[in-house]
């Protein structure tokens, strides 16, 4: 770890106030290879590395939910065989990190349609969470054939099936109860959402859960993205009056 890091991290733990979940859009990948002369694969590549010393930082501050846009809804208009390369990644990624996750105490789950992945490649994620699912760590989410607006329709369609069977009643229906509807109704609302390589927009991820959530943009892109990056962001965080609308 570099002397910065070390500094950012001492200063970042003195403080406290860190935030619980956070939420990552990992973009910046096909232009840090185009940079570079190289094919987009590689910056998929190069930003599966990234995502290994992030869990680590993640994990290291003691945060407790680390999120990642990792392939979105969208993401399948993109070239077939970009597609296939990120899937094919992903496989053999999860399958090769899973004894060092394991190891370091950390629970891997997913949020989105995975049951539209080929059945080998739900199965390696399906083994790696039932092999996690008792760790005690950093709780690695990463967000798979993921789409806000799918989420939201996916919570109206139960909640529809749970009013027309007597289940629930429009009355009893809150902020709190839809939330139980949704994939990710185990895990506390992101408080920080970190964006890389410098777009201003949310792309429909976890549209309902980051309401009131601490955004911060950096144009550094993913495969560049490093531990002092990260600290960067979170050292932001802490430094910030969240009031939830109060004055």
């Amino acid at each position: 770890m570099s002397a910065r890091a070390t500094q950012l991290k001492g200063k970042i733990l003195k403080k406290g106030n860190l935030p619980a979940h956070v939420a990552i859009i990992m973009d910046g990948n096909g232009r840090w290879a185009k940079k570079r002369g190289l094919p987009r694969t590689a910056g998929h590549k190069a930003g599966v590395k990234t995502v290994k010393r992030i869990v680590k930082a993640a994990g290291d501050l003691g945060i407790s939910v680390l999120t990642l846009f990792t392939f979105s809804q969208e993401n399948w208009k993109r070239p077939k065989s970009e597609v296939s390369a990120i899937m094919k990644l992903l496989y053999e990624t999860t399958k090769r990190e899973l004894n060092e996750l394991d190891k370091n105490n950390v629970r891997l789950i997913t949020t989105g349609r995975i049951e539209k992945f080929s059945p080998r490649r739900r199965q390696i994620l399906e083994e790696a969470m039932e092999r996690t699912k008792d760790n005690t760590g950093l709780i690695l989410n990463l967000a798979l054939n993921y789409g806000g607006r799918t989420e939201i329709l996916d919570a109206v369609k139960r909640i529809a099936r749970d009013v027309k069977t007597g289940k629930l009643s429009l009355d009893q229906l809150t902020e709190e109860k839809f939330s139980g509807y949704l994939y990710t109704k185990d895990l506390p609302d992101p408080d920080l959402l970190i964006r890389t390589s410098g777009e201003m927009r949310i792309s429909n991820f976890l549209l309902w859960q980051t309401s009131y959530t601490e955004l911060y943009v950096t144009d550094v892109l993913w495969p560049s993205f490093s531990a002092v990056d990260f600290y960067e962001a979170i050292w932001d965080y802490q430094n910030r009056e969240r009031r939830f609308g109060r004055v």
